[in-house]
């Protein structure tokens, strides 16, 4: 049995990661591969009882993520309809390149952190287009904004998907992740910012030629109200689920009906057509649901390799062959640049129990921070580095050439960071 399941998760990861040579969605490859592990699991397990209960406790915990992602992604759906994000782009002022550089790392690095990367790095990337009019310029800004948007995800609960996996399944808590992993999440995104800045210095920015401007279809009062009140609820969720106790997916919901009901009121006086871009109904349509059935399908197909005690020998494996807790987490985000992270990070929650490695530990925190930034080192290795690819049109290895050799002097920068801060305060 054990070789059938790995047998089938190697191909169906195998077709996750190759992806784009050979032309089928990653969304199918997780479901089949999910679907079929299940189904051989089911039929050599041959207990239905038993079987029943697993299954429920898998849909159950990926329900709790996917519910949580369906409910932010829509709320910063909702923030980007109402051209909200300009209250913080407004604030870009230079004309400096080097300048620029420093301000638009900061300002990813921390909206990133209350958002998420991959929404973050559209902003970002889609601004940079209104204020630089040279290509190359262009395409060494969005390589820069895809290492700040994951440094700043990997140390906030709701910046990223796989910080946000960590924190439903109780392996971190959002303050000791703030405290425990911002420190190596900005030397991540201080030390490529210091070298491309002094490659930058001197440079004045060219602007685009010819700037249009849209006229927005909102007032800034309901801008600002939109952007204002989708950021507290995003920010305040791990407060609601301290306060009630209650699963964070709860929390976001009942953000998203506030918000809801919020629009309805102040565009109630407006024409069907001009509302209805508007509204959170619209904003579902626009979220993208091939990523939410990818995540369904990648965590299920590890939740069989979990229930298989496929992890828990894997986890003894690398124990007895590697032996250093810390050089394998380090491996582990080495591989998320080649692979994706999300599958990595489930994995390494099968591979340890939480009673071996309670919350905040040292693992969970590193496991955060690892699998949050190796993603830069190559440009596929993210969902920010491919939602910046494919706005730029940036090419793998003009990335590799220029951009790869930083994210790495960032990422062990931030690992040795990590590693010192925690000995120091422990």
């Amino acid at each position: 049995m054990i070789g059938a399941i790995v047998a089938i998760f190697v191909i169906a990861y195998a077709a996750i990661a190759l992806e784009s040579p050979i032309k089928v969605n990653k969304s199918a490859s997780a479901l089949i591969g999910a679907g079929l592990l299940w189904t051989v699991y089911g039929m050599l397990r041959g207990d239905p009882a038993v079987l029943d209960q697993q299954l429920n406790e898998a849909v159950s915990s990926t329900a709790q993520i996917v519910f949580f992602l369906i409910g932010a992604m829509t709320i910063v759906e909702v923030i980007d309809a109402h051209n909200g994000f300009t209250v913080i782009t407004s604030l870009i002022r230079t004309r400096k390149q080097a300048t620029l550089m420093w301000q638009v790392g900061f300002v990813t690095f921390f909206l990133s952190a209350m958002l998420d990367n991959m929404t973050t790095t559209i902003v970002m990337v889609s601004l940079m287009k209104k204020l630089l009019g040279n290509q190359s310029d262009r395409l060494l800004f969005a390589a820069m904004i895809v290492i700040a948007a994951n440094a700043g995800g990997a140390w906030s609960a709701i910046g990223d998907v796989t910080t946000t996996m960590l924190w439903i399944g109780g392996q971190i808590t959002p303050l000791a992740i703030i405290k425990g992993v911002f420190l190596a999440s900005l030397v991540n995104l201080v030390v490529p910012l210091l070298a491309v800045s002094r490659f930058l210095k001197g440079k004045d920015i060219v602007a685009p030629p010819d700037v249009e401007s849209t006229q927005s279809r909102t007032s800034l009062f309901e801008r600002s109200l939109i952007f204002y009140m989708g950021l507290g609820i995003l920010v305040l969720v791990p407060a609601f689920k301290s306060a009630t106790h209650l699963p964070p997916f709860m929390g976001i919901l009942f953000g998203l009906g506030i918000l809801w009901l919020v629009g309805e009121i102040i565009h109630r006086h407006k024409d069907d057509d001009e509302k209805k871009p508007l509204t959170l109904a619209h904003a579902l349509t626009r979220i993208d649901m091939s990523s939410i059935v990818f995540f369904i399908g990648i965590l299920l197909a590890v939740a069989v390799l979990e229930k298989a005690r496929v992890l828990e020998m894997l986890a003894n494996w690398l124990d007895a062959t590697v032996g250093r807790q810390d050089a394998i987490v380090v491996l582990l985000g080495l591989l998320s640049a080649v692979v994706d992270n999300v599958p990595l990070v489930a994995a390494s929650m099968g591979m340890y129990s939480l009673t071996q490695y309670p919350p905040d530990s040292f693992l969970w925190e590193f496991v955060a921070y690892c699998a949050g930034t190796g993603g830069s080192i190559l440009i596929i290795g993210s969902a920010s580095g491919v939602a910046a690819m494919g706005l730029e049109k940036i090419e793998f290895f003009w990335y590799m050439r220029r951009i790869s050799g930083l994210a790495l002097l960032g990422y062990f920068g931030g690992v040795a960071a990590y590693i010192v801060q925690y000995r120091l305060l422990h």
